[in-house]
Protein backbone atom coordinates (compact mmCIF):
# COMPACT_ATOMS: atom_id res chain seq x y z
CA UNK A 1 0.00 0.00 0.00
CA UNK A 2 1.29 3.45 -0.89
CA UNK A 3 2.67 5.52 2.01
CA UNK A 4 2.34 8.76 0.09
CA UNK A 5 -0.72 9.70 -1.91
CA UNK A 6 -0.10 11.23 -5.31
CA UNK A 7 -2.77 13.67 -6.39
CA UNK A 8 -4.23 14.12 -9.85
CA UNK A 9 -3.96 17.71 -10.99
CA UNK A 10 -1.62 20.28 -12.53
CA UNK A 11 1.52 18.98 -10.76
CA UNK A 12 2.95 15.98 -12.69
CA UNK A 13 3.21 12.75 -10.72
CA UNK A 14 6.98 12.49 -11.14
CA UNK A 15 7.39 16.01 -9.74
CA UNK A 16 5.31 15.10 -6.69
CA UNK A 17 7.58 12.13 -6.11
CA UNK A 18 10.60 14.40 -6.61
CA UNK A 19 9.30 16.92 -4.06
CA UNK A 20 8.66 14.24 -1.43
CA UNK A 21 12.03 12.58 -1.93
CA UNK A 22 13.80 15.93 -1.76
CA UNK A 23 11.95 16.77 1.47
CA UNK A 24 12.93 13.38 2.92
CA UNK A 25 16.59 14.00 2.12
CA UNK A 26 16.46 17.51 3.59
CA UNK A 27 14.80 16.12 6.73
CA UNK A 28 17.58 13.57 7.18
CA UNK A 29 15.60 10.43 6.42
CA UNK A 30 18.63 9.46 4.34
CA UNK A 31 22.04 10.91 5.09
CA UNK A 32 24.83 11.65 2.59
CA UNK A 33 26.31 8.35 1.44
CA UNK A 34 23.16 6.35 2.28
CA UNK A 35 21.60 4.18 -0.38
CA UNK A 36 17.94 4.99 -0.91
CA UNK A 37 15.37 2.20 -1.48
CA UNK A 38 15.30 0.48 -4.88
CA UNK A 39 13.09 1.88 -7.63
CA UNK A 40 10.50 -0.89 -7.25
CA UNK A 41 10.19 -0.25 -3.52
CA UNK A 42 9.78 3.47 -4.16
CA UNK A 43 7.12 2.77 -6.76
CA UNK A 44 5.19 0.79 -4.12
CA UNK A 45 5.72 3.58 -1.62
CA UNK A 46 4.13 6.11 -3.94
CA UNK A 47 1.72 3.84 -5.75
CA UNK A 48 3.07 4.81 -9.14
CA UNK A 49 4.95 3.32 -12.07
CA UNK A 50 8.69 2.69 -12.30
CA UNK A 51 8.91 5.29 -15.07
CA UNK A 52 7.51 7.96 -12.73
CA UNK A 53 10.07 7.05 -10.05
CA UNK A 54 12.95 7.07 -12.55
CA UNK A 55 12.02 10.55 -13.78
CA UNK A 56 11.98 11.84 -10.21
CA UNK A 57 15.34 10.22 -9.44
CA UNK A 58 16.76 11.63 -12.66
CA UNK A 59 15.75 15.16 -11.63
CA UNK A 60 17.41 14.73 -8.24
CA UNK A 61 20.55 13.31 -9.86
CA UNK A 62 20.77 16.33 -12.19
CA UNK A 63 20.62 18.56 -9.11
CA UNK A 64 23.48 16.50 -7.63
CA UNK A 65 21.33 15.44 -4.69
CA UNK A 66 21.57 11.79 -5.73
CA UNK A 67 24.26 9.73 -7.41
CA UNK A 68 23.19 6.70 -9.41
CA UNK A 69 25.67 3.85 -9.80
CA UNK A 70 24.91 0.97 -12.13
CA UNK A 71 24.86 -2.28 -10.22
CA UNK A 72 25.13 -0.61 -6.81
CA UNK A 73 22.04 1.55 -6.49
CA UNK A 74 21.22 5.18 -5.85
CA UNK A 75 22.97 7.11 -3.09
CA UNK A 76 22.44 10.46 -1.41
CA UNK A 77 25.17 12.81 -2.56
CA UNK A 78 27.29 14.89 -0.27
CA UNK A 79 26.93 18.60 -0.98
CA UNK A 80 29.86 20.02 -2.96
CA UNK A 81 32.39 22.24 -1.22
CA UNK A 82 32.10 25.81 -2.48
CA UNK A 83 35.44 27.54 -3.04
CA UNK A 84 35.94 31.21 -3.83
CA UNK A 85 37.85 31.37 -7.12
CA UNK A 86 39.09 34.95 -6.66
CA UNK A 87 39.46 34.90 -2.88
CA UNK A 88 42.67 35.75 -1.03
CA UNK A 89 42.64 32.86 1.45
CA UNK A 90 44.95 29.90 0.97
CA UNK A 91 43.45 26.47 0.35
CA UNK A 92 44.09 25.51 3.98
CA UNK A 93 42.63 28.73 5.36
CA UNK A 94 39.51 28.50 3.20
CA UNK A 95 38.84 24.87 4.14
CA UNK A 96 39.25 25.71 7.83
CA UNK A 97 36.84 28.62 7.40
CA UNK A 98 34.27 26.27 5.85
CA UNK A 99 34.54 23.84 8.75
CA UNK A 100 36.58 21.14 7.02
CA UNK A 101 39.87 19.52 7.93
CA UNK A 102 42.36 20.32 5.14
CA UNK A 103 45.46 18.31 4.34
CA UNK A 104 48.10 18.12 1.63
CA UNK A 105 49.94 15.04 0.37
CA UNK A 106 52.97 15.28 -1.89
CA UNK A 107 52.74 12.89 -4.83
CA UNK A 108 55.74 14.04 -6.87
CA UNK A 109 58.67 16.28 -5.93
CA UNK A 110 61.54 16.25 -8.41
CA UNK A 111 63.50 18.25 -10.96
CA UNK A 112 63.25 17.67 -14.71
CA UNK A 113 63.98 19.44 -18.01
CA UNK A 114 61.39 22.03 -19.00
CA UNK A 115 59.17 21.12 -21.93
CA UNK A 116 58.26 23.79 -24.48
CA UNK A 117 54.95 24.82 -22.92
CA UNK A 118 56.41 25.04 -19.40
CA UNK A 119 59.51 26.87 -20.62
CA UNK A 120 57.44 29.45 -22.53
CA UNK A 121 55.19 29.98 -19.51
CA UNK A 122 58.15 30.57 -17.17
CA UNK A 123 60.25 32.54 -19.64
CA UNK A 124 63.17 30.09 -19.51
CA UNK A 125 65.00 27.98 -22.09
CA UNK A 126 63.60 24.65 -23.22
CA UNK A 127 65.42 21.94 -21.30
CA UNK A 128 66.30 24.18 -18.37
CA UNK A 129 65.85 22.49 -15.02
CA UNK A 130 62.49 23.04 -13.32
CA UNK A 131 61.06 21.92 -10.01
CA UNK A 132 57.99 19.75 -10.57
CA UNK A 133 55.73 19.54 -7.55
CA UNK A 134 52.55 17.48 -7.57
CA UNK A 135 50.26 17.58 -4.52
CA UNK A 136 46.87 16.24 -3.55
CA UNK A 137 44.77 18.81 -1.68
CA UNK A 138 42.24 17.11 0.58
CA UNK A 139 39.29 17.89 2.82
CA UNK A 140 38.38 15.58 5.69
CA UNK A 141 40.73 12.95 4.27
CA UNK A 142 39.17 12.98 0.80
CA UNK A 143 41.03 14.29 -2.29
CA UNK A 144 39.46 17.40 -3.83
CA UNK A 145 42.04 18.48 -6.37
CA UNK A 146 45.38 17.44 -7.82
CA UNK A 147 47.83 20.29 -8.22
CA UNK A 148 50.79 20.17 -10.61
CA UNK A 149 53.28 23.04 -10.26
CA UNK A 150 56.43 23.92 -12.23
CA UNK A 151 59.00 26.48 -11.06
CA UNK A 152 62.46 27.45 -12.29
CA UNK A 153 65.12 25.59 -10.28
CA UNK A 154 67.67 28.32 -10.99
CA UNK A 155 65.37 30.90 -9.38
CA UNK A 156 64.33 28.69 -6.46
CA UNK A 157 67.32 26.46 -5.58
CA UNK A 158 66.75 24.01 -2.75
CA UNK A 159 62.98 24.39 -2.90
CA UNK A 160 62.38 20.65 -2.58
CA UNK A 161 64.05 20.69 0.85
CA UNK A 162 61.23 22.82 2.24
CA UNK A 163 58.07 21.59 3.98
CA UNK A 164 55.73 21.12 1.03
CA UNK A 165 52.97 19.28 2.88
CA UNK A 166 52.26 21.36 5.98
CA UNK A 167 52.94 24.89 4.81
CA UNK A 168 51.88 27.25 2.04
CA UNK A 169 54.04 27.16 -1.09
CA UNK A 170 53.52 30.89 -1.63
CA UNK A 171 54.57 31.66 1.95
CA UNK A 172 57.70 29.57 1.40
CA UNK A 173 58.52 31.51 -1.77
CA UNK A 174 58.02 34.78 0.10
CA UNK A 175 60.02 33.92 3.20
CA UNK A 176 62.91 32.00 1.65
CA UNK A 177 63.24 33.61 -1.78
CA UNK A 178 61.71 37.06 -1.24
CA UNK A 179 59.26 36.35 -4.07
CA UNK A 180 55.62 37.28 -3.57
CA UNK A 181 52.92 36.09 -5.93
CA UNK A 182 50.46 38.92 -6.51
CA UNK A 183 48.38 37.87 -9.51
CA UNK A 184 47.65 34.97 -11.82
CA UNK A 185 46.14 34.48 -15.25
CA UNK A 186 44.16 31.23 -15.32
CA UNK A 187 42.01 29.32 -17.80
CA UNK A 188 39.21 27.00 -16.65
CA UNK A 189 38.08 24.09 -18.80
CA UNK A 190 35.62 21.25 -18.14
CA UNK A 191 37.20 17.88 -18.94
CA UNK A 192 36.92 14.12 -18.43
CA UNK A 193 39.57 12.99 -15.97
CA UNK A 194 42.54 11.10 -17.46
CA UNK A 195 43.19 7.68 -15.95
CA UNK A 196 46.23 8.60 -13.85
CA UNK A 197 44.71 11.77 -12.41
CA UNK A 198 41.42 9.98 -11.70
CA UNK A 199 43.28 7.25 -9.80
CA UNK A 200 45.07 9.81 -7.63
CA UNK A 201 41.80 11.59 -6.92
CA UNK A 202 40.10 8.33 -6.00
CA UNK A 203 37.42 8.35 -8.70
CA UNK A 204 36.70 6.44 -11.89
CA UNK A 205 38.44 7.57 -15.09
CA UNK A 206 36.57 9.97 -17.36
CA UNK A 207 34.49 11.46 -14.54
CA UNK A 208 33.64 15.16 -15.05
CA UNK A 209 36.27 17.52 -13.66
CA UNK A 210 37.57 21.04 -14.01
CA UNK A 211 41.09 21.75 -15.23
CA UNK A 212 42.58 25.06 -14.13
CA UNK A 213 45.78 26.05 -15.90
CA UNK A 214 47.69 29.27 -15.55
CA UNK A 215 50.73 31.36 -14.73
CA UNK A 216 51.39 33.24 -11.48
CA UNK A 217 53.38 36.49 -11.47
CA UNK A 218 55.38 38.48 -8.94
CA UNK A 219 55.21 42.23 -8.29
CA UNK A 220 57.58 43.01 -11.14
CA UNK A 221 55.46 41.05 -13.60
CA UNK A 222 57.85 38.12 -13.94
CA UNK A 223 56.34 34.61 -14.09
CA UNK A 224 56.85 32.62 -10.90
CA UNK A 225 55.10 29.33 -11.60
CA UNK A 226 53.16 27.44 -14.20
CA UNK A 227 50.42 25.39 -12.57
CA UNK A 228 47.76 22.92 -13.63
CA UNK A 229 45.04 21.63 -11.29
CA UNK A 230 42.48 18.88 -11.77
CA UNK A 231 39.42 19.54 -9.62
CA UNK A 232 36.81 16.88 -8.87
CA UNK A 233 33.47 17.90 -10.32
CA UNK A 234 31.46 15.82 -7.87
CA UNK A 235 32.88 17.30 -4.67
CA UNK A 236 33.94 20.84 -5.51
CA UNK A 237 32.24 23.91 -6.90
CA UNK A 238 33.76 27.31 -7.55
CA UNK A 239 31.98 30.61 -7.36
CA UNK A 240 32.93 34.15 -8.37
CA UNK A 241 31.41 37.32 -6.99
CA UNK A 242 31.35 40.15 -9.52
CA UNK A 243 30.54 43.84 -9.31
CA UNK A 244 28.27 44.69 -12.22
CA UNK A 245 27.69 48.36 -13.06
CA UNK A 246 25.24 49.03 -15.86
CA UNK A 247 25.00 52.27 -17.75
CA UNK A 248 22.39 53.79 -20.00
CA UNK A 249 21.90 52.76 -23.64
CA UNK A 250 24.97 53.26 -25.75
CA UNK A 251 27.24 53.88 -22.77
CA UNK A 252 30.02 51.64 -21.58
CA UNK A 253 30.28 50.02 -18.17
CA UNK A 254 32.96 50.21 -15.55
CA UNK A 255 33.80 46.58 -16.23
CA UNK A 256 34.58 47.45 -19.86
CA UNK A 257 37.45 49.65 -18.75
CA UNK A 258 39.65 46.67 -17.87
CA UNK A 259 40.48 44.85 -21.14
CA UNK A 260 42.41 42.06 -19.41
CA UNK A 261 40.79 40.95 -16.15
CA UNK A 262 43.02 38.94 -13.84
CA UNK A 263 42.03 36.20 -11.42
CA UNK A 264 43.94 35.98 -8.17
CA UNK A 265 44.79 32.41 -7.31
CA UNK A 266 44.45 31.21 -3.75
CA UNK A 267 45.30 27.52 -3.64
CA UNK A 268 49.01 27.31 -3.15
Amino acid sequence: MARFRLLAGPIPLHHQVYLDLRAAIDAGEWRPGDRIPPERELAERYGCSLITVRRALGDLARERRLERSRGRGTFVSRPPIDLDLDGTLSFTEELHHLGHDPATRVVTARTLPAELHVADSLGIAVGASVVHLERLRMADGEPLLLEQVFLSEARFPGLLAGDLEHGSLYELLTQRYDTQVVRAREALEPISLPTREAHLLGVEPHRPALRIEGIAFDRSGLPVEFARSYVRGDRTRYYVERIVIRSGPGEGTTADADPEPLIVTSHR
